[in-house]
Parts: structure tokens; sequence; C-alpha cells
């Protein structure tokens, strides 16, 4: 080990070394030319040393400090000492970065730091994405310049961050975003952008799902009040009339009954997202009761119905709610088709598994309305569908059904000719004859 440098320990090695000089010169005389050729012979060796450590410092990589001695020697070692104790706060600080950086990464968040006079510093990826900030490129852009929203730029300029801001998306103007941005650290600021599009519409359909149900039942409840108020003088209601007052009364209240048993069917199917599919499903029995019900349901308009079915297809999977989605399907195509027009029923196993097909007669879909038909409450004709009865809850209870059998539904239509709405079911769920 080493010993520092000390006074003492030049004092030694200057005496050490000038001692036999100093004899030699009492010895021959010319004691100053004795003295200043060992000045000279210091100097030079001092020198020589510097050099060494220069050509360490700045050209040689070597981790290893060059030999030397004396005086040299403890200086030589105590800068390599601080290179190593420099080195490790280097990878220890390097090491803290790259956990940040990676703990930023992997935030559901997009995350930017900036200087208060606007710089960005550093941004993670899901930045770029939301943002379309480029790194390292854009190191020292004002991020204004990259932002350029208005409501940003106002945000920005207030100072005042203590309510989060909500901007649209650059890139796509139907996202909606909201941008949280706090002291991160002396001069600098943490923005954090979360993409909030989904979680406002979800928020948008509940008031429409809350405004749709409140629309749905005021209309029978106004029509009910009317009647009961009515009935409080006696001579009101009599002959015909109360006939007539006693129908309209069945028919809404069987109205709102269906209503609500559409709405707690949906909430069950949405409240049991996991389900054990384990349960054998006769379907044919089941397409064998709709058959009958349906030739109900179209009373005098003589549809022409037929009913293809493999009736040795048997399924996985929760009855229930294979009934809801099947019995829908087989209704609403009854319901639009027009009198003595034709409703088939396919029941049969394709190449990619079990596969229901109900195809109507009716007036047919617009495509701008396909994509929205499994929307709650949502009807192409409100007029229409009030006469039939409809709701606008049925396809979204077939979607979730569907959903929870890993399916979907699938709709094709012409109008003037009808349409088709058909679901295939995973191959897996077929259920092995006993």
């Amino acid at each position: 080990m080493v010993e520092r440098l000390s006074w003492k320990k030049l004092v030694f090695e200057l005496a050490f070394f000038y001692l036999p000089w100093i004899a030699l010169g009492m010895i021959f005389g010319y004691m100053p030319w004795f003295l200043l050729i060992a000045t000279w012979i210091q100097l030079i060796w001092h020198f020589h040393n510097q050099l060494k450590m220069s050509d360490w410092l700045w050209k040689d990589r070597s981790l290893t400090p060059p030999s030397g001695s004396g005086s040299w020697e403890p200086l030589f070692n105590g800068l390599y000492r601080l290179q190593q104790r420099n080195r490790r706060r280097r990878k220890e600080l390097a090491t803290l970065i790259r956990r940040f950086r990676n703990g930023a990464e992997s935030l559901p968040d997009a995350v930017v730091v900036f200087r208060s006079e606007g710089n960005i510093v550093w941004c993670n990826k899901l930045a770029q994405h939301l943002l379309g900030f480029r790194w390292p490129d854009d190191a020292g852009q004002p991020i204004s310049n990259l932002l350029r929203s208005p409501d940003f730029v106002r945000y920005l300029a207030k100072q005042s961050f203590e309510t989060p801001l909500e901007i649209t998306s650059p890139f796509n103007y139907d996202r909606t975003l909201e941008l949280r941005i706090m002291h991160y650290t002396e001069g600098e600021y943490l923005m954090v952008v979360r993409d909030v599009s989904q979680l406002k519409q979800l928020e948008g359909m509940r008031r429409n799902f809350f405004a749709n149900v409140s629309h749905e039942l005021r209309t029978p409840m106004t029509v009910l009040q009317g009647y009961l108020e009515m009935a409080k003088d006696p001579d009101m209601l009599v002959g015909p009339m109360w006939d007539k007052a006693h129908g309209v009364m069945t028919e809404q209240l069987l109205r709102m009954n269906s209503l609500v048993e559409q709405l707690l069917t949906l909430s069950k199917i949405e409240a049991a997202p996991n389900i054990e599919l384990e349960e054998t499903v006769d379907v044919p029995a089941m397409l064998d009761i709709l058959e009958k019900e349906a030739i109900s349901l179209s009373g005098g308009d003589k549809h022409l119905f037929t009913f293809e079915v493999d009736k040795s297809l048997k399924v996985l999977g929760d009855e229930d709610q294979l009934r809801s989605a099947i019995s829908n399907l087989v209704y609403n195509a009854v319901k639009h088709t027009p009198e003595n027009a034709e409703v088939s029923v396919r029941w049969y196993l394709s190449a990619t598994g079990p596969r229901l097909e109900v195809k109507d007669s009716g007036e047919g879909i617009e495509p701008q309305h396909i994509h929205r038909l499994t929307e709650r409450f949502y009807r192409v004709d409100k007029a229409r569908s009030r006469e039939t009865g409809g709701s606008g809850l049925g396809l979204a209870i077939v979607k979730h059904a569907l959903s929870h059998h890993d399916s979907h539904l699938e709709i094709e239509s012409e109008v003037g000719e009808g349409s088709t709405f058909s679901f295939t079911l995973p191959e897996r769920l077929v259920a092995k004859a006993a």
C-alpha cells in the first residue's frame, strides 16, 4: 500500500538526492557546479514524469497508471484511485438513469421532461407515439413549437398547473389527451400525458344510456298517468272507451316490462364476464322451440319460415346467454320482415366451427348504420322500431353474449333485399357425442 505524499517525505527525498552531490562538491571543490548538475537532473526527472502523467491522462486509455518512484508514485496512484472512484460514480449514475428511463418507458402514460423556459430535456417512447415527438432529434426544442394546440400554449403561459388540461390529439381528432404538469427538479417540469378517449366515450355512453332509459320509460308512464287521471271520473271511461284505455295501458305495461327484462338481461350478461363454457347447450332443441314462437309472433303476417338445423350439433357454453342471443336474432328477423316474405334460419357446422345464420327479407340496412347496430338503444328508424316494440337493446345483448363465447356478430345487408345476421362459435366448443 502506497502512503500519501507529505512534506517530511519530500524533504527526506531531496536530502537523500542532494547529499551525494554535496559530498562530491566538498571532495573535488566546485560545489556550485555539482549542485547545478544535480538540480538539472532533478528537473529533467520531474519533466519526464510530467510527460508520462500527461500521456497517461490524455493518450493512453489503459486503466493501469505508469510506474513511478519517489514523490511521483503516490501522485500516480492517487490519480488512479480518483479515476476508479469517478468510474464507479458514473456507473452508478448511469444505472440510476437507466432505471429511471426503464421505469418511465414502462408507464402507461407519455412522459416529457422540459425546462422552465420550455426546452425539452427528455421524453419516453409513448410521448413519441401520442404527441409525435422525435427523440433525441427534438432535444432542446421548445415544447410549444411541437405541441401547438392554442389551449396548451395558454395553459403553459399561465404557469398554473393545479388542474389538468384536456386537448385533442394532434394526430387523431377522435382522441382526447389529458395533460398534467408538475414540478420535477429545480428549473424543470414533468408532463404526464394520458389517452382518456375511452373514458370520455364511456362517460358519453353512460349519459346516453340514462337519457335513453328515461326517454323510453317516460312515454308509457305518461300514457298510464293520463288514463289513470281520467279514471278519477267514472263517466270518462265507459263503454268502448274503457276497452280502448285498457288495451293501451296493457300494451304500455308490456312495453315497459319488456324493456326492464332486456335491461336486466344485459346487466346480467355484463356482470358475468368470466363464465365456464362447460355446459352442453342443445341448440337444435332451442331452435325447435323458437320456430314455434316465431310462427306465433308472425300472427297474421303469414311469414314463410325455413329452419335448416343440424340436429346433432350441440355446443358447450352458457345456455341462458346463447338463448338470449339466438332468440333476439330470430325475433328481429320476424319483426322486420313484411307479410308473406321469407325468414330463414340455418344452424350447421362450418369449416371454422358451429355457425348460425338468420336471414330476413326486410328493407335492409344502409351501410352507415351497420357498425352502430350493437350500440345500446341505437335504432335505424326510431318510429318504426317503436311500432314493432323494439327497444334498441336486442343486438347489444347479442354482442355481449357472443363475446363471452369468443365469437362476434356478423351483419350483411342490402337495401331493398334484406339482411343476414350470423355468428360462428369456436370449433373447440363443439360438444362431443357421449
